[in-house]
Parts: structure tokens; C-alpha cells; sequence
């Protein structure tokens, strides 16, 4: 079985401006997911998808592989996952007779990931040959039975039940709900070329703890994940 690491880094993010080169802890917020990918027993190449130079110069000091450069129609704000994944399949077939079996999708946005949850998700995968891939969560901190919708100034309940009383009830008398994290995502590369999709109909699920869920998406994130640092030293 062949796993291509692939991390998806375009350059124009929107909230954090050149977010997946930032500066935390001394290191671009992208080394710390190369890095990880890099020990990992299973990945047989670790690819960056990006349009920005700056960030492939980056990514290519820290020892990953930037070989094309990804199309600006499919690295905007409303680009798919799918179809940074379609693009790097046939890219590599194309130009290279490269094809994975599995695509690893890594976001440098969560630096705190670790090797070792790499590993296991992919085992993980291995030891269950009839799923289409895995999705990393973490069980969420805000229940969808505590959530309300708002429309012309009234609230109703996301979540509908017959038993509006089920809307107080303890967290704990609640099902468990989780919510992918932006971390791990694997999927088999036959499915992305023949369903057009990077969730196929049997997925596994890979939980993981919110230190490392967290997901770098605005100043206040940087800012926990430097105190998160800063406590680690």
C-alpha cells in the first residue's frame, strides 16, 4: 500500500494573512506538520499542493516535495478538497506514473498533531481493509442540541425534537457527537477519481484530543497555541 502525505497549503487564507507560514514558536506553522510527516513509518512521500512560492521555498526547506504548483482556479477561497486532491492524483500519475492508494490529507494548520496519531490512524485503516478511508474528530464542546437558528429575530432549535425538554437536559444525558478537526483525513485515491468525493460511504473514525485538534484559523488561535508552546518548554 502506497500513502502520499499531501498538505493542501494555497496562500491567499483569508483570516489570517500567509497563515500556513506564520512564525509560532521560532518555526513556520507548516514545519511542524512536514516534520511529523516525515517520521512517519507509513507516508512514502510527503507532497505540498500550493500556488504561493513563498510557501513552496518553505515547504521545500523543510523536506517536503512542492512538484507543480496548484492552478489558481482551484486554490481560492471557495477551492474544494476534492479538487486539490483530484488535481494532485493526476498531476503525479500524469508526470510522474505515481499513483497512491491512499492520499493522507495533512492541513498545516494543526501543529500540534503528532506522528504517532499518523501512524495509528493509518494502522488504524489498515486493520479494517473495507473502508474507503478515515476522518479525524474530537468529540465536540458544544452539544447541536444546545444550538438554536435565528430567523427575522425568533430562535428555533437546530437540532428538532418531539421532546423539547431534551434542549436542557446535562451534556451528559446527551449522545456523544463529534466534529472533524482539520487534522488526518485518508481516503482511498479510488475514490476521489471515481466517486468525486474525499468522503466515501464507509468511513472510519479516528478521535483525537483537543490539544492536538487545535486548528489555527485566527489570531486568538495563535495566540493559545504559543501559550500551549510556551507551557510544553
Amino acid at each position: 500500500m502506497k500513502f502520499l502525505g499531501l498538505i493542501p497549503a494555497r496562500g491567499g487564507s483569508v483570516r489570517v494573512k500567509n497563515k500556513n507560514i506564520l512564525k509560532l514558536g521560532g518555526k513556520h506553522l507548516i514545519d511542524y506538520t512536514i516534520e511529523a510527516a516525515k517520521a512517519s513509518l507509513y507516508l512514502d512521500r510527503i507532497v505540498v499542493s500550493t500556488d504561493s512560492s513563498e510557501i513552496a521555498d518553505v515547504a521545500r526547506r523543510a523536506g517536503a516535495e512542492v512538484p507543480f504548483m496548484r492552478p489558481a482556479e482551484i486554490a481560492g477561497k471557495d477551492a474544494t478538497e476534492w479538487a486539490f486532491h483530484h488535481h494532485a492524483i493526476q498531476w503525479l500519475r500524469e508526470n510522474e506514473g505515481y499513483t497512491p492508494d491512499f492520499i493522507v490529507n495533512l492541513y498545516p494548520t494543526s501543529p500540534f498533531r503528532t506522528t504517532v496519531s499518523i501512524d495509528s490512524a493509518i494502522k488504524l485503516l489498515l486493520d479494517n481493509p473495507e473502508a474507503d478511508g478515515l476522518r479525524s474528530v474530537v468529540k465536540c464542546s458544544e452539544h447541536p442540541y444546545k444550538m438554536w437558528k435565528k430567523q427575522d429575530g425568533k430562535l428555533s432549535y437546530f437540532v428538532d425534537d418531539p421532546d423539547p425538554n431534551v434542549h436542557t437536559l446535562s451534556y451528559h444525558l446527551l449522545p456523544e457527537v463529534f466534529i472533524q478537526n482539520a487534522s488526518i483525513y485518508i481516503i482511498k485515491t479510488d475514490v476521489v477519481l471515481n466517486q468525486k468525493t474525499t468522503i466515501g460511504k464507509n468511513m472510519l473514525g479516528f478521535e483525537m484530543s483537543e490539544r492536538e485538534s487545535l486548528d489555527i484559523n485566527t489570531p486568538l488561535d495563535i495566540e493559545f497555541a504559543e501559550f500551549l508552546l510556551s507551557r510544553k518548554a
